[in-house]
């Protein structure tokens, strides 16, 4: 089975590369770095040649010809790394709305992945854990299931190789909702000092978070993160449904990556 992985060098496909090569399956990884860029769905077409099958990101604006590709090629199977507020904010996140709407209209058999928050989102406090023991964010006390992305990572292997997975969307989330509050803590004990918890406003968090991502995106995450719908902050089962195992706790991620805060 050869499978290729868009987006090889990022958080989730990185792994899904590792995973997949661990179980000696034959893995291309690629990415703009590489050469293949999402923005020019024929760039892809000489990874694809002879492929099985495809986990693929939410990147560039043109997926119906990014799955024409691919069914030209002969992938038999779709893995797409969407996002919760696909589901939960479609008017906030069009972007993965159209290419959840592609991967589903006709081609290749699909899955489609929703995680929530990443646990790793929490290395932008590194260096403020680093330098001054301290984590600053909004809606301090606003608790959500944030998830780990080596589960996701681990699911989408799983939905790469397996039957029975075809024609599923899984919410993907860790095993509990955590407050930012309670993340501060969880990573005190990590590094084995206490880490304070300073409240941001919510209009200082908007300029940061312009600064990398759309507008549209913004107010959809501020929204995610501070007035979150009952789906956003109910914990889903479908990590452990797939995998056979509890979905990893933020405390967990933070001890493995404890390094990287001390």
């Amino acid at each position: 089975m050869r499978i290729v992985v868009t987006g090889a060098t990022g958080n989730v496909g990185g792994a899904v590369v590792r995973l997949l090569g661990e179980d000696a399956v034959d893995v291309v990884g690629v990415s703009r770095a590489a050469g293949v860029d999402l923005g020019d769905p024929e760039s892809l077409r000489r990874a694809l040649d002879g492929a099985d099958a495809l986990f693929l990101l939410v990147a560039g604006d043109r997926p119906r010809d990014v799955l024409d590709v691919a069914k030209a090629c002969g992938v038999r199977r779709v893995v797409l790394l969407s996002s919760q507020g696909a589901g939960t904010r479609p008017g906030s996140y069009r972007h993965p709305v159209a290419f959840e709407d592609a991967v589903r209209d006709g081609g290749p058999e699909w899955t489609v992945l929703r995680p929530g928050g990443f646990h790793s989102n929490a290395l932008a406090w590194a260096e403020g854990v680093r330098e001054r023991r301290e984590v600053a964010a909004p809606f301090g006390d606003v608790a959500l299931p944030g998830v780990d992305p080596e589960d996701v990572a681990a699911v989408a292997v799983a939905a790469l190789r397996e039957d029975g997975h075809a024609g599923r969307t899984y919410e993907l989330t860790g095993p509990e909702a955590v407050s930012p509050r309670e993340r501060a803590r969880m990573l005190g004990d990590a590094v084995g000092e206490p880490v304070r918890f300073a409240e941001q406003p919510r209009e200082e968090a908007r300029g940061w978070m312009l600064g990398f991502m759309p507008e549209p995106v913004v107010e959809g995450t501020l929204a995610i993160l501070g007035e979150p719908t009952p789906r956003e902050r109910a914990v889903s089962p479908d990590v452990e449904r797939v995998l056979g195992r509890p979905a990893t706790g933020f405390a967990d991620w933070a001890r493995r990556h404890a390094a990287a805060f001390r």
